[in-house]
């Protein structure tokens, strides 16, 4: 019998909350019955949502507080340690769950969890991590925006976090690290990302396979598959990388049904357009983790829905059983 995985919920956090969170629970839970759920947030709320699960599946820990999605970092760890958030961190603190996810306030939940969870040891600074879509699979890509400035010894346990993130979700496969920069060469980028790529080339890499650095331009192509940055530059790549998806649907929609002749065409390459459509959903990839504590975090994205919320689910459950944090001891040693 497979163990069970215990995943700690904030069910309060993110934008039609709590029912997107329940109604992302039920679906997750159809493929993964081996889980149990510890939600926390307005009992009387969760209860109207949750009747498809069977009672031996879940538990609620009732509280009405809350961290808002417009309080600042300081100000949600202000609100005490009755909120949702904080009960839902202190849990896997306590090691009742095996994992933590919310929807809600990005830099609350950061800041709640540095409070509460421990780093691991000989790691200096965590890192906020996602996974994008590549050509032929999929990339770990960080730090995006908990770290803005970094020191070589940084970016090196990004690269160890990070291999260590993608063979926990991918054990088949080889992690293939690369330093995103501004060329290609050697001698280009600042003295931080240089120094960096001397320690990587003269490192003992057993865990993953050190690749040199990486240009914005092929972040897509899929020949690496661990990509690490600073977190001003790893942010603003996620950004223009969300902004560039979604202009291209939006100008392939237009363009598909703005005349007749178009209308027509994708009438023609439905199929087509709907691998497209499915390549480029954002809820797919839904689920950020911040690695680097002595129990992983996951934070969903606050706008998506239901199904995005239960692929974040997918994210801890695979996070879980690939055993992140153990992977990172033995590798950062």
């Amino acid at each position: 019998m497979s163990k069970i995985i215990k995943i700690a919920v904030d069910a309060m956090g993110g934008d039609n909350s709590p029912k997107k969170i329940i109604d992302g629970i039920n679906h997750h839970y159809k493929s993964n019955t081996n889980t149990f759920y510890q939600i926390f947030g307005d009992k009387e709320k969760i209860q109207n949502y949750i009747n498809q699960l069977p009672t031996s599946s879940f538990e609620i820990i009732h509280t009405k507080d809350l961290v808002k999605g417009t309080d600042s970092p300081l100000e949600g760890a202000k609100r005490g340690k009755n909120t949702s958030m904080w009960l839902a961190i202190q849990s896997v603190k306590e090691k009742k769950s095996d994992i933590v996810i919310s929807a809600g306030n990005t830099g609350a939940l950061l800041v709640i969890s540095k409070l509460n969870l421990k780093m691991i040891e000989n790691i200096d600074k965590p890192a906020l991590s996602a996974l994008w879509p590549n050509k032929k699979n999929m990339s770990v890509v960080l730090d995006l925006g908990a770290n803005i400035e970094c020191s070589p010894k940084n970016l090196i346990d990004f690269s160890i976090m990070g291999s260590s993130l993608f063979k926990s979700l991918y054990p088949d496969d080889t992690a293939k690290v690369a330093l995103l920069n501004i060329g290609s060469e050697e001698i280009k980028g600042n003295e931080t990302i240089k120094e960096t790529y001397q320690q990587l080339n003269q490192r003992n890499n057993t865990d993953f396979e050190f690749k040199g650095y990486i240009e914005g331009n092929q972040l897509m192509n899929g020949d690496v598959n661990v990509i690490v940055a600073d977190g001003f530059t790893g942010n603003i790549a996620l950004k223009t990388a969300e902004g560039t998806a979604n202009f291209i649907t939006s100008e392939l929609k237009k363009a598909m049904t703005g005349n007749i002749i178009g209308k027509i065409s994708s009438l023609l390459n439905i199929s087509n357009l709907k691998k497209f459509k499915e390549r480029l959903d954002p809820r797919l990839y839904n689920g950020a983790i911040f690695i680097g504590l002595d129990s992983p975090v996951i934070k969903s994205h606050g706008g998506t829905d239901y199904i995005g919320f239960s692929n974040s689910l997918s994210v801890c459950t695979r996070i879980v059983t690939g055993n992140l944090i153990e992977k990172i001891r033995n590798n950062i040693s």
